[in-house]
């Protein structure tokens, strides 16, 4: 009687058995529910991820003064490769209204501030004027352009006079020096705006059409200024390569020597050529004026202020001290409680008491 009570299934017979495996490979059969509950939140998920890219990618500010920023348009390269020879990493544009005044701000990123440069001389017009806005800055006809880091900024229209906004908070911002070669042109003669800077064979190529890329041998990182100078029998295309070392400068002057119409000098690292100049007296005199000059950098320890650095430090040991002390108060209030409740859990002896000699009647 208690064998049928604890297992019936025993009683009930092989049918029984059949049905339950029966009712089991159903069961088996049916696909299994699982939670939808992450899947809910991935949309979330994903417009957060794109809203976070967005923000990142965005450069220009949303308001600058009176101005606010309308949908923000992206432009193609007018000439993809010589961009990308530059360094080219993203762009952006966008109108700025404030009532009937507007005005449009083109922004242009590169990887390094050598690109940035190249860009501003390589889109700055031949009638700009010098502005005061930036080291590397002119006035148009319409606005501005100006470089400030590895971002060339140009701005049309109804500009504000205070533009610092464009590059007080900009992203992935690259401050490195100007190259060397940076107004190594002798500036006798040049034709204002007419600077170019090559970095490699598209730029060559745009600017320097008559020296072979191999010849040049941007490999062993050579880089080179372009300018255009006014002579007396028409203009003259000056180029002057630098070269890491003079001993490489040098064996280029070999290679150059070789080209038919080409007058070539050399000073320290740099290179100087013209090719079939107008003038070959105004070539001489412009290849004289070339110069290698040696900048030494020293580098100083900024003096400190011995009584404010005194103040701090003494400031920091009281507040290491006061942190210490509030640990410690907070040690010695957490055993005393977990002692207090254990004495009232236990009633019996304890076993950790303090021993005592009882010596009061002794």
């Amino acid at each position: 009687m208690l064998r049928s009570i604890v297992n019936p299934a025993r009683r009930v017979g092989p049918l029984a058995t059949a049905a339950s495996r029966s009712l089991d490979r159903h069961f088996e059969d049916q696909p299994v529910a699982r939670p939808a509950r992450r899947f809910v939140k991935r949309p979330h998920m994903f417009a957060f991820l794109l809203l976070a890219v967005t923000a990142s990618a965005a450069i220009l500010p949303d308001q600058v003064g009176e101005f606010k920023k309308q949908a923000p348009k992206t432009l193609a390269a007018p000439d993809q490769s010589l961009y990308d020879e530059y360094g080219f990493d993203s762009t952006e544009q966008a109108d700025y209204v404030a009532g009937t005044r507007r005005f449009a701000a083109t922004t242009w990123r590169f990887h390094d501030s050598t690109g940035a440069m190249a860009m501003f001389e390589a889109r700055r017009p031949a009638l700009a004027t010098r502005s005061a806005v930036a080291k590397l800055a002119v006035q148009t006809s319409d606005g501005i352009i100006f470089a400030y880091g590895n971002y060339l900024f140009q701005l049309t229209g109804a500009v504000p006079p205070d533009v610092s906004v464009f590059y007080a908070d900009l992203p992935k911002l690259e401050q490195s020096p100007l190259p060397a070669l940076y107004g190594d042109l002798p500036p006798e003669d040049l034709i204002p705006n007419s600077e170019r800077y090559v970095v490699g064979p598209v730029s060559l190529d745009r600017f320097f059409p008559g020296l072979a890329p191999s010849l040049a041998a941007f490999h062993l990182g050579a880089e080179a200024q372009i300018g255009h100078y006014s002579t007396p029998k028409g203009p003259l295309l000056l180029a002057i390569f630098n070269y890491p070392t003079p001993n490489m400068a040098r064996e280029r002057v070999a290679e150059f020597q070789k080209i038919s119409g080409a007058m070539v000098k050399r000073a320290g690292p740099l290179v100087a050529m013209t090719l079939n100049p107008p003038d070959a007296d105004a070539a001489e005199k412009i290849l004289s004026r070339v110069k290698y000059e040696t900048n030494i950098t020293w580098n100083e320890k900024v003096p400190e202020n011995e009584v404010r650095n005194t103040a701090r430090l003494v400031l920091n040991i009281f507040v290491f001290s006061g942190i210490l002390i509030a640990l410690a108060a907070t040690a010695g209030v957490l055993f005393g409680g977990y002692r207090f409740l254990f004495r009232k859990l236990h009633k019996g002896e304890d076993p950790e008491a303090m021993i005592t000699l009882h010596l009061e009647g002794k």
